[in-house]
């Protein structure tokens, strides 16, 4: 009989690896901090050569992002009364005045309804359909599952324009409705495969055990697998959440007001000479934090969502 003994990493070991994932996890950040940092420089500021890494902070990023301008000669800026307002202000200073609240609410609230709507939906469908694969005999399943698969490998602009004529004549173009449908169309299969890897895990005697007991087999699943699951459950809402927070293809091609979202309308804020970078700035901050906070609540999920498969019991 052959015997091996695993041998505990050196200090130095441990040393070395920590070092190697706190400077990798630096050097990934560096372009999250610069756009934060962004977002509160002036206009010049961002726009300076060399790039300013100390500067005087200021809102006006912020202000121009949730607001629109207008700019007005000297006399008739000299003859308004003075600003109420800090913001009113900050606009002064630039010689403009408000003329109104700008869309990025709106374009914010839509990326919400969207993103968080289309994987409610995926998570619910996907978790029938994988407990279904997991637990039952259905013909051709294998073949199936490899066809639910093959749609997340498509590339968006090959289905861009059939999908585009068919919601023009659904009604279903730049609907709040159409996109939920569509985003859930294309995540459902991560969460059909995601879940059903983790409904496997899942002994088939507990359910048995509840059958015994009384339970209905809708009682059993909600009330002994669903629990069971939870893990893969929130990893894999993480990772629909992402891709339909940061999709662009379908979100431009499919929708140009009622129901545009934040991707495509944050490169599109223009001010006065050219792009204004701190709005841009400021606006790609706010729509990162709904999808980090999320993350991060479910932080403990999504690190065995990533590592599932690695090893078997």
């Amino acid at each position: 009989m052959s015997s091996f003994s695993v041998t505990e990493p050196s200090q130095r070991s441990k040393w070395f690896a920590g070092t190697l994932v706190i400077l990798y996890a630096l050097i990934t950040m560096v372009p999250l901090a610069w756009i934060m940092l962004t977002g509160f420089k002036t206009p010049p500021d961002s726009i300076s050569y060399p790039p300013k890494v100390f500067f005087e902070p200021s809102l006006e990023g912020y202000v121009n992002l949730f607001t629109t301008r207008t700019r007005i000669g000297q006399e008739a800026l000299d003859a308004l009364p003075p600003p109420d307002t800090w913001y009113e202000e900050i606009v002064r200073e630039r010689d403009m005045v408000i003329a109104g609240p700008s869309k990025f609410g709106e374009r914010f609230l839509n990326s919400v309804i969207i993103g968080f709507g289309s994987t409610f939906l995926s998570i619910v469908l996907g978790t029938l359909a994988a407990y279904a694969f997991s637990r039952f005999k259905i013909p051709l399943a294998d073949d199936l599952l490899f066809f639910i698969l093959s749609t997340r490998m498509m590339p968006p602009i090959a289905v861009a324009i059939p999908i585009f004529l068919m919601y023009r004549q659904l009604g279903l173009s730049d609907t709040h409705l159409g996109m939920i449908l569509l985003y859930t169309a294309v995540n459902i299969s991560l969460a059909v495969w995601l879940l059903k890897g983790f409904i496997d895990e899942i002994p088939r005697e507990y359910e048995e055990a509840a059958l015994i007991d009384g339970y209905t087999r809708f009682q059993a699943f909600y009330k002994v697998v669903l629990p069971q699951a939870a893990t893969g459950i929130a990893s894999t809402a993480i990772f629909c959440l992402i891709f339909a927070w940061n999709e662009y293809a379908f979100a431009v091609l499919l929708t140009s007001g009622t129901a545009q979202t934040a991707p495509p309308f944050i490169p599109t804020i223009i001010g006065v000479g050219g792009l204004d970078w701190p709005a841009v700035a400021a606006g790609a901050t706010i729509f990162l934090l709904p999808v980090m906070i999320f993350t991060v609540a479910l932080r403990k999920h999504l690190l065995r969502g990533i590592t599932f498969g690695a090893v078997r019991k």
